[in-house]
């Protein structure tokens, strides 16, 4: 972990070099990726690894830095234009990507609260320069606007609900949350003090309802910006629930009532993409979709409903960061994010069709994918709760699938619209992009457990 901490903070003090090497750089975040495999716990999931007092990391967190290692080079990968720029304008770029990343590691690490909610805001400044500096339309200072109040507004709550445990507890130390928790005056504040809690978490995944800034930020965003904010930020929500979670563990009516709101919005975000003609608008919607059945799991707060949330995040992390990646090699091409316009690729190329399936295969939950295997424990966990949500919940996944067929067969098996596109022929650099994002899907096949908490 301190080796994690120590190649992120160099990599952004040698950002600043004049002509600095692209190659090296990536490099170094390969090292750092592979690295990060070595804070895999295997010795249990009550367990820690400690660093120092302040942080640690656990079966919980593992998985979620090696994802954000994971996925540092690749953004850099799919964000190949920005070496036609002046060094200045590499200088940063690299360094909000290296920053973000960097904030990452310490919120999945942080076993204080309060650097915890520092370090998880600490990633807004970056990610909001991101998108207003490198999106593509003039829209995205409007798309900006709205990541930045939803998750201001969002966050303040938080605060309060840190200072009230500060004061309640004496500590804010994470691991004793697992065996302290918090009783209000009476029924009512212990359920408002939970949804206080919680607030910002569902903003910043988001579920249905608290979802509007997340389709104007990745339609705006450059492709890194997308791939980030899919594949990470959006976990971060998620983390924070599970952690959260401990100190309210009687909370029922107010969790109830959201449980139900989280699994209709999987329902309606499905509905909602099967009518989407934005390509990238398309891939976000379905984003709130999972990320709303995520987030009825994490209320439920049951070993199997836990351990699908963390599979199923690790897996939409990487299947939507290589959907963003590959509708940027259309757009690169037809400069159109129109469904209906990018499409017919099966005549042009061979190997893009073939990525295009094993990712919305992936999206899906085709077996044996480890999106499928989430989705089963969720599900499994939720209608053991209440088997009156299996009904939307059965109609959401039809539904999931008939969106991501539809992603398939708009952009590669129909006619070609452009007849008179120049299309260039896909770099080996963009295979390897998309290959390194599939590829871990095949060894969470093989060891499952690597995803999975069987304790709380």
């Amino acid at each position: 972990m301190l080796t994690l901490l120590s190649v992120s903070i160099s990599t952004i003090v040698l950002i600043n070099v004049k002509k600095w090497n692209w190659n090296a750089l990536f490099v170094a975040l390969a090292m750092m990726t592979f690295l990060s495999i070595t804070t895999v716990n295997n010795s249990g999931s009550a367990s820690w690894s400690f660093l120092s007092h302040s942080l640690a990391v656990d079966s919980l967190s593992a998985p979620l830095i090696i994802l954000s290692c994971w996925l540092a080079p690749l953004c850099f990968l799919a964000q190949n234009v920005v070496k036609g720029n002046s060094s200045s304008l590499q200088n940063g770029f690299l360094a909000l990507t290296c920053s973000i990343i960097f904030f990452l590691l310490l919120t999945f690490s942080s076993l204080n609260i309060l650097s915890f909610f520092i370090c998880f805001e600490a990633t807004l400044i970056p990610t909001l320069v991101l998108i207003t500096r490198w999106g593509a339309n003039v829209e995205r200072l409007q798309a900006g606007t709205y990541f930045l109040f939803y998750t201001l507004f969002g966050s303040l709550p938080l605060l309060v609900s840190i200072v009230l445990i500060s004061q309640t507890t004496s500590t804010l130390m994470i691991p004793i949350s697992e065996i302290v928790t918090l009783q209000g005056n009476t029924f009512f504040s212990i359920n408002i003090w939970w949804i206080i809690t919680i607030v910002a978490f569902l903003v910043k995944m988001p579920v249905y309802g608290f979802h509007l800034w997340l389709p104007k930020a990745h339609v705006e965003a450059p492709v890194a910006g997308s791939m980030i904010l899919a594949a990470i930020l959006l976990k971060l929500g998620g983390y924070g629930i599970i952690r959260m979670n401990a100190y309210f563990p009687d909370v029922t009516t107010l969790s109830a009532i959201l449980t139900v709101i989280c699994c209709w919005g999987t329902l309606i975000t499905s509905i909602l993409c099967t009518r989407q003609t934005d390509l990238k608008a398309l891939i976000a919607y379905s984003s709130v979709g999972h990320m709303s059945l995520v987030a009825a799991g994490t209320i439920v707060f049951s070993d199997w409903t836990i351990s699908g949330a963390i599979m199923l995040m690790i897996a939409h992390g990487l299947v939507s960061s290589a959907l963003f990646a590959l509708a940027n090699i259309l757009y690169e091409r037809t400069h159109t994010r129109n469904i209906f316009i990018t499409r017919g690729f099966k005549m042009i190329t061979v190997l893009l069709p073939f990525w295009w399936l094993i990712s919305c295969a992936a999206n899906l939950g085709l077996p044996p994918l480890p999106n499928l295997i989430g989705e089963l424990y969720i599900i499994t966990g939720i209608i053991s709760w209440s088997i009156f949500l299996a009904p939307i919940l059965g109609v959401a996944t039809v539904f999931g699938a008939i969106y991501s067929l539809l992603i398939y067969q708009n952009t590669n098996t129909q006619s070609i619209v452009l007849s008179s596109m120049s299309f260039n022929e896909i770099s080996p650099r963009e295979h390897i992009l998309i290959l390194f994002h599939l590829l871990p899907l095949l060894s969470i096949i093989v060891a499952p457990n690597s995803c999975m908490v069987w304790s709380n």
